[in-house]
């Protein structure tokens, strides 16, 4: 798997079990990995946006080099995760869009939906985005429009 990192992880209720899938597999590589919630046993329907904001600012300060964040499709929770300044989230259900997130986006969270994938398919892009090295040249230039867009700023 590489190196190893400090992840932060969240679920709403749907991904309950997907996190925990996750987080044995990443223990397993030598991860330290930051159980955000929500937890098995709070049994009722969990919002997703504050764990969104909870895992964004971890990456954010600095307290996690990267995020995952569960939800059913995880439609709403790359929404709210790209609401964060600093935050690249992408929302990844195949290979092709889990290269792209962090080969040209050098996204700092990755989105799932469990109600999307089973576990093993979200294990392997789960660590083929852990692998995947952002390409820079071209790509980096937009990444700068991005921030600019972020702070109000013209466009570079």
């Amino acid at each position: 798997m590489g190196q190893t990192m400090r992840i932060a992880i969240a679920a709403d209720h749907n991904g309950l079990a997907l996190k925990a899938h996750l987080i044995s597999l990443l223990t397993g590589q030598g991860h330290a990995v930051d159980d955000r919630g929500a937890h098995d046993g709070d049994g009722e329907v969990v919002d997703y946006p504050p764990l969104c904001a909870d895992v964004c600012a971890r990456v954010t300060d600095g307290r996690a080099d990267r995020g995952i964040v569960l939800g059913g499709s995880g439609m709403g929770e790359v929404i709210a995760c790209n609401k964060i300044p600093g935050i690249r989230a992408g929302l990844c259900h195949d290979r092709f869009t889990t290269e792209i997130s962090r080969g040209n986006n050098d996204a700092n969270v990755i989105v799932m939906g469990a109600k999307v994938l089973d576990h093993e398919t979200a294990a392997r892009l789960l660590d083929l985005w852990l692998t995947t090295p952002f390409k820079g040249g071209r790509h980096q230039h937009r990444l700068a429009q991005i921030t600019a867009l972020e702070r109000g700023e013209p466009l570079p």
